[in-house]
């Protein structure tokens, strides 16, 4: 393996893991130059299992022989390795999940097929906390979302924060960001796909009622945390749904509400 030893935070060959708790800077940088980071050795590893190519690995020396096998996988790729102190000025935290990587970003997948293989699918509008991203998506992976759509102004599922909250997850459910939306409806409707929007209006359906229908291939939207769906998402779908809340409760977190109506739409 190619272990490079690391006396400064200042050497230019990690530039990859430079101001990494910058959101602003980090989340317009790395898909312009077309990478991630993966944060821990159990997301390390469910990315290079998902076909992931890492372009350079980050670690202390502690870490060494965990990821020793990984390392031994990738053989001219640099290993990055240094003392905690080193490590932290560069990252601007402490690394005390094992390892780092910054990762070739997947190429991204299209539209139409995504729709032909899906029965139920997650569609994410203007989302912006990347840890309600990465909930979402560990949700749909464990309650049988066959793919995630996201709007143009969705936060990115491959972000550090999405990353790690979804556990490793985001590698496993299919996503794709769309161009157009609200206009995306009009494809998905073509596709087969009844479109319903969680929102609190009198004439929603109760999940329970939407779960009961059945429907061959349904997309559920959800809204972004402050306003939730924007009124012309809700007037373009086919139906809005709401989740019967008691004591008092409108409405749950985006993300706990993903989970409940991902498991009473699922495919049985």
């Amino acid at each position: 393996m190619s272990l490079i030893h690391l006396e400064s935070a200042g050497d230019p060959r990690v530039s990859d893991y430079t101001r990494l708790t910058d959101t602003s800077l980090r989340r317009l940088r790395e898909p312009a130059e077309g990478m991630y980071i993966a944060e821990s050795s159990k997301v390390l590893r469910r990315a290079i299992d998902a076909g992931h190519i890492p372009r350079s690995f980050f670690l202390a020396e502690k870490w060494l022989p965990d990821l020793q096998d990984i390392l031994d996988r990738f053989p001219g790729t640099p290993a990055y390795v240094g003392t905690p102190e080193v490590l932290e000025a560069i990252t601007g935290f402490h690394l005390h999940r094992g390892a780092l990587a910054a990762m070739q970003r997947p190429a991204p997948l299209e539209l139409a097929p995504l729709l032909a293989s899906s029965r139920r699918i997650a569609i994410l509008e203007d989302i912006v906390d990347h840890t309600n991203i990465g909930a979402i998506f560990r949700s749909a992976a464990a309650l049988g979302v066959d793919a995630v759509l996201v709007s143009p102004r969705c936060a990115d599922p491959l972000y550090r924060r999405a990353i790690r909250v979804s556990m490793g997850t985001v590698f496993q459910v299919p996503w794709h960001r769309l161009e157009s939306w609200p206009g995306a409806l009009t494809e998905l409707r073509e596709a087969g796909f009844v479109t319903a929007a969680l929102a609190l209006r009198d004439d929603s359906l109760t999940l329970q009622q939407l779960g009961a229908q059945r429907h061959e291939k349904l997309a559920l939207v959800l809204g972004t945390e402050g306003d939730g769906l924007s009124a012309g998402t809700i007037s373009a779908v086919d139906v809005s749904v709401r989740i019967p809340m008691q004591r008092g409760v409108d409405s749950l977190n985006v993300a706990a509400a993903s989970a409940v109506a991902f498991w009473e739409c699922r495919v049985l």
